[in-house]
């Protein structure tokens, strides 16, 4: 068994505007008008998912017109650099600690692309100290949130003493497209949104509201178009395979058993997952032998945030905890590789 680490404090953050699932489907139709004459199906997709509302470092209006890479990315740099602020000083305020406490900080995001980091971007605003350790960490996708916060736990686990700030921030809505017709760009408008969360982590510490354990990723050959991003002048394109709940209800269990069995964990362990949507949903609780409507916490944050990527995970948990979370539990989530991720924690008072 490894030294758990334990978690000091946890906060969320969304950026300000709303996006109402109604309003972005009527503004759908006239994007992808001619994809919805040949599939009349994929109109459902806006009430499917599940989403009542989502939110965006940009107002609806701003996605009526097109933007190229230098536009996404000033929209990136500043709603990443606020959200990073935001959800990160709500971290440390429930930590009791500041800024200058912070010895290393790990920031973890996909959705963007800044050189320097955003974490060197916001250090003097944030207060950081000039001797902090800084860990950018881009490529994880959805199983940023999972992965990242266990390579905190792994630094923390390095350096006992030391505080580890980790921040997960995602702008999905970035990435609309406004110049490509497909299927997949018609769910990602449907599905994704923005948001941050951030975890102050330390070794040696008994003060902690949840402890952190053992951490363990599944990478499967072969699947490298099921979820990603291409790349080209305009900005990011959304990869994403319409046999992606199947893959998840068919070879998930094995990992997810196997994860179980190294922890000493049974079949009624409580899992915190990355919900991904409404579809992915029954496809987790079908592979890890949940009965239909378990997931209740990721079903919520879906309805009411949608899919803000590697984050999402910890709004799941946040969630969880305020619900009264007790005793050992593992965060799942999957990503582009196709990985998934599976952590395990234990409620400190449960």
């Amino acid at each position: 068994m490894i030294d758990p680490v334990s978690m000091l404090g946890h906060a969320t953050a969304v950026p300000p505007h709303v996006l109402d699932q109604a309003a972005v489907a009527g503004r759908m139709r006239d994007v992808f008008g001619g994809l919805f004459k040949r599939y009349p199906g994929l109109t459902d997709v806006f009430t499917n998912t599940g989403i009542e509302r989502r939110y965006s470092v940009r107002p609806i209006e701003w996605f009526d017109e097109p933007h190229d890479w230098p536009q996404r990315t000033e929209a990136y740099l500043d709603g990443a650099g606020a959200l990073f602020v935001e959800a990160a000083e709500k971290a440390l305020k429930r930590a009791q600690l500041s800024a200058r406490d912070v010895d290393v900080v790990v920031f973890v995001s996909s959705t963007g692309v800044a050189t320097p980091s955003i974490d060197a971007r916001v250090a003097k605003r944030m207060g950081f100290r000039a001797d902090i350790n800084r860990v950018p960490v881009f490529g994880l996708g959805c199983a940023g949130g999972v992965s990242g916060l266990a390579i905190g736990a792994q630094l923390a686990r390095a350096r006992p003493g030391a505080v580890v700030l980790v921040v997960v921030i995602e702008l999905c809505t970035l990435a609309f497209r406004r110049d490509r017709f497909t299927k997949a760009d018609v769910i990602s408008s449907a599905l994704f949104g923005d948001g941050a969360a951030a975890v102050v982590l330390c070794a040696g510490s008994d003060d902690g509201v949840l402890q952190i354990g053992a951490a363990q990723e599944h990478l499967w050959p072969g699947t490298l178009d099921i979820m990603g991003w291409s790349v080209d002048p305009i900005g990011f394109g959304v990869l994403l395979s319409r046999s992606l709940p199947r893959f998840v209800e068919e070879r998930l269990g094995v990992p997810a058993r196997r994860f179980l069995k190294s922890q000493s964990l049974n079949g009624n362990t409580r899992f915190v997952c990355h919900p991904g949507g409404a579809k992915v949903l029954t496809a987790l609780e079908a592979a890890l032998e949940l009965q239909t409507g378990t997931l209740r916490d990721e079903r919520e944050i879906v309805r009411n945030y949608g899919n803000m990527s590697a984050p999402t995970v910890l709004f799941v948990l946040e969630r969880a905890m305020q619900g009264g979370l007790k005793g050992r539990a593992v965060l799942s989530a999957l990503g582009p590789g196709f990985t998934a991720s599976f952590l395990a924690v234990e409620a400190a008072h449960g």
